[in-house]
């Protein structure tokens, strides 16, 4: 317990953690206040070990598989509240800043995403039953940041103004041809055929959702309206009137970002325009979390954005509008929770 004793007293300032080992001690770090307390059991010896060397990814994989237990009434969003508001103490150790720094060298290799390895990272991820995602999404499948009118406003709603928004920022007109890269379930095209009278292309890399979203076309009147494609965006051609990317850009990877906003001009005809709604990072550019990139967006990485912004110019692009959605991406988060 000494290494792990050593890390938590540099990283936990505010609130507190409680630590009871397997031989039953208990062992407590920080100052009690400006925080929450929380208290977890460890099951296994070798936990020690591995929560020092790699405690973003091990503390959640130990509590996923039983060997990190929590007491005292707390539970796992109370353990990420901690973390939150220790946030600058996390990695501080000299060992984890050498760990950070060989994960930063290996980002390109994590981040390869060829065609091929593109389609079993969004395989990994997304081809699980509909109902599976329908267990913890609305009636729309949107599997992204909605709008909020209002923080206690129904997910459902939220994720119909946020169609609303794209379609209103897009200025779309009946008989538009729209690119759509990165489909997921089919709501936002759905919606824009039907509602808006264009003809959208709809490209994804997932059976499983391909296969759903069409099925809800047909159901929704406008399967004549959208053309549901199994293919990487760098094989789709143009030209578009309008291209909207949902969701997409994270799985990307930021050594991929020049060939994404390249596809994306090529496919703009005159005139056009695109919308990119991305997750981005507080933080100047770095790595994806462990378990960011091994469980949540497989090859992907949560940019920065000047990263985003610096591929843009050397894409000869120009942005003409940027909106910071954080605390729309926090109320969607506790909605799904």
């Amino acid at each position: 317990m000494r290494l792990l004793s050593h890390l938590l007293k540099r990283f936990v300032e505010k609130g507190q953690l409680s630590v009871i080992t397997v031989d039953g001690v208990r062992h407590v770090f920080g100052s009690g206040v400006d925080g929450p307390s929380v208290t977890v059991r460890m099951h296994d010896k070798k936990l020690e070990r591995d929560l020092f060397l790699n405690p973003e990814l091990v503390s959640a994989e130990a509590y996923m598989d039983g060997r990190l237990t929590f007491e005292d009434g707390a539970g796992v969003f109370d353990l990420l509240n901690l973390f939150s508001v220790n946030r600058k103490g996390l990695g501080a150790h000299p060992v984890q800043q050498a760990l950070r720094k060989g994960w930063r060298a290996l980002r390109r290799f994590h981040q390869a995403n060829p065609i091929a390895k593109a389609k079993e990272n969004a395989s990994s991820h997304y081809d699980h039953p509909a109902e599976f995602y329908r267990l913890w999404l609305d009636e729309t499948m949107a599997y992204s940041c909605a709008y909020f009118s209002e923080p206690d406003e129904p997910l459902a709603d939220a994720q119909r103004n946020k169609f609303r928004h794209v379609a209103a920022k897009l200025k779309l007109t009946p008989g538009m041809r729209v690119a759509e890269i990165g489909s997921g379930w089919g709501g936002l095209s759905i919606y824009l055929a039907k509602t808006c009278g264009v003809h959208v292309t709809a490209i994804n890399v997932s059976a499983e959702q391909l296969a759903e979203s069409r099925r809800l076309a047909e159901a929704a009147g406008v399967a004549d309206s959208i053309d549901f494609r199994e293919m990487d965006y760098r094989d789709l051609k143009g030209p578009f009137d309008r291209v909207v990317s949902i969701g997409m850009m994270e799985h990307v990877g930021v050594h991929h970002f020049d060939a994404y906003f390249t596809t994306i001009r090529d496919l703009l005809g005159p005139g056009g325009f695109a919308l990119v709604h991305a997750i981005g990072r507080m933080s100047p550019p770095g790595t994806t979390a462990p378990f960011i990139r091994k469980y949540i967006f497989p090859g992907g990485y949560v940019p920065a954005l000047s990263e985003v912004f610096a591929s843009t110019e050397r894409t000869h692009l120009w942005v003409a509008d940027m909106e910071v959605l954080r605390l729309h991406y926090y109320w969607t988060i506790r909605a799904w929770r």
